[in-house]
């Protein structure tokens, strides 16, 4: 059942290590070689080059943060009656009549396109804890949405 969590942290991992090797390989040469140039005052590459490793140093930061955040999760903890975290909900826009099916996922495998809502997408957030039969209004960008869940599978009835 980690399996959709462990694919989440190669990913961070992969990014990770990338970005650490830009800060340590790439950029202290990019450094050295606008050193080189002379007049740092007036120095682009070397302005740049400072800016860049400021911004890769925070976004290690923020992936090493969520690593640790995934890590704390247990899936065994998420409801068996209830949406959370890897449930597909059917539900029908009342304004439309129509059904959509969503499945609620972490921020990295969202893809509204394929369905996959984030949790803390305003629709993912919306119908996080609910049941069938549970209607949902959410304020989205495009507007106000009104949902009638109909079906609902836990991550657990999907294994």
């Amino acid at each position: 059942m980690s399996d959709p969590l462990a694919k989440i942290k190669k990913k961070l991992q992969q990014e990770i290590d990338s970005l650490e090797h830009e800060l340590n390989v790439d950029l202290p040469k990019e450094i050295a070689i606008a050193r080189a140039h002379g007049d740092l005052s007036e120095n682009a590459e070397y302005k740049y080059a400072k800016e860049r490793q400021g911004y890769v140093n925070a976004k290690i930061g923020q992936l090493k943060k969520r690593m640790g955040d995934l890590g704390m999760l247990n899936l065994t903890n998420i409801p068996k009656d209830r949406s959370g975290y890897g449930s597909r909900i059917v539900v029908i826009d009342v304004q439309k009549s129509l059904e959509i099916e969503y499945k609620l996922v972490s921020s990295e495998e969202a893809d509204v396109e394929k369905g996959m809502i984030s949790t803390t997408s305003p629709i993912g957030r919306a119908l996080l804890n609910r049941k069938v039969g549970d209607e949902v209004q959410v304020l989205t960008p495009a507007g106000k949405k009104e949902f009638e869940i109909v079906r609902l599978f836990t991550i657990h009835e999907e294994a």
